[in-house]
């Protein structure tokens, strides 16, 4: 079994982390970013059950658990007798991976918490809610219904124009429910630590997705290159809490804006690059084949050795 752990825990989650990387900025962020983050959660998902695959054999690697449910298990630990390390090693990385995604869990039922603070305010026929707050703020709340908040403090520093594409940009996290991409990519990272090197660049990948959909809208690319310029200039360090723009608290450190407002000024995207999003899918779809093979070799190494004992 310890080749299933090499591919599904080490190799797969590898590949589809560089697959991704590597096609994050060269692809229509709209087009690409359900399927790149899909790609991401499924790797992860089977290497969740591979862990726990070889959790259950190291329990059943246990003498008194042999001798207590009838079967060998010197042939269970025989499986892996040349690594022996590598089914306790699992029990710890599944205990971390759990752990780490019932924090991002938990981190996202504080933010529908905070969502639910809105849910009683007053929303125009447009689903926006406007709160006298001198803050410049903008931000979506999922949920039933989805709106949108924008505080008094950033509709003053936006033209007519500009306040549009502002929508249209929030609006489309809605739509597109960008807030259960991001929920996703989040726990993938909890599970593997690879994809933790992914998530700023997938924070990154579903803002670009929605002002691209709001530039579609518009049919004008500056005016929502400008209200993004307008917005973060003015954008106040204190935040409300709940954004739909995961990066957002990164845009005064780490240029996310600059390089948002160049890629809607001068898209450089390779049409032909897109099929290349089969890599990551079909490694990922690799990594479940692999994992249902584990699993089906710890059944039949279990039932091997009940019928040995």
């Amino acid at each position: 079994m310890f080749d299933h752990f090499v591919v599904s825990v080490v190799i797969c989650p590898v590949l589809v982390a560089l697959a991704v990387r590597w096609l994050a900025d060269r692809l229509r962020p709209e087009a690409a970013v359900t399927v790149l983050v899909m790609s991401i959660v499924t790797a992860a998902a089977a290497c969740l059950i591979s862990l726990t695959a070889f959790a259950l054999k190291a329990v059943a690697e246990v003498h008194a658990v042999g001798r207590w449910l009838g079967y060998s298990d010197s042939m269970v630990r025989a499986d892996t007798g040349h690594e022996p390390w590598v089914s306790w090693l699992s029990v710890a990385l599944l205990v971390v991976a759990v752990a780490g995604m019932v924090r991002v869990w938990r981190q996202h039922r504080r933010e529908l918490g905070i969502a639910r603070e809105f849910s009683g305010l007053p929303v125009d026929a447009d689903r926006v809610t406007m709160i006298d707050d001198s803050r410049a703020e903008a931000f979506a709340v999922p949920g039933p219904p989805g709106r949108v908040v924008v505080t008094t403090g950033m509709r003053s520093v936006l033209d007519d124009k500009q306040y549009r594409a502002l929508l249209a940009h929030e609006r489309a996290h809605l739509d597109s429910r960008h807030h259960a991409l991001v929920l996703y990519a989040r726990l993938a990272a909890a599970v593997h630590p690879v994809f933790r090197w992914l998530t700023r660049r997938i924070d990154f990948l579903v803002e670009r997705a929605a002002d691209e959909r709001a530039a579609e809208k518009l049919g004008d690319r500056r005016v929502v290159a400008r209200a993004i310029g307008a917005a973060a200039l003015r954008a106040s360090e204190a935040r409300l809490g709940l954004s739909m723009a995961p990066g957002r608290r990164d845009l005064r450190g780490a240029g996310v804006v600059p390089r948002r407002v160049a890629s809607l000024l001068a898209p450089r995207y390779a049409a032909r690059l897109l099929m290349l999003v089969a890599v990551p899918v079909a490694v990922a779809a690799g990594s479940v084949v692999w994992t249902g093979e584990c699993v089906a070799d710890l059944g039949e190494l279990l039932y091997a050795a009940g019928m040995l004992h």
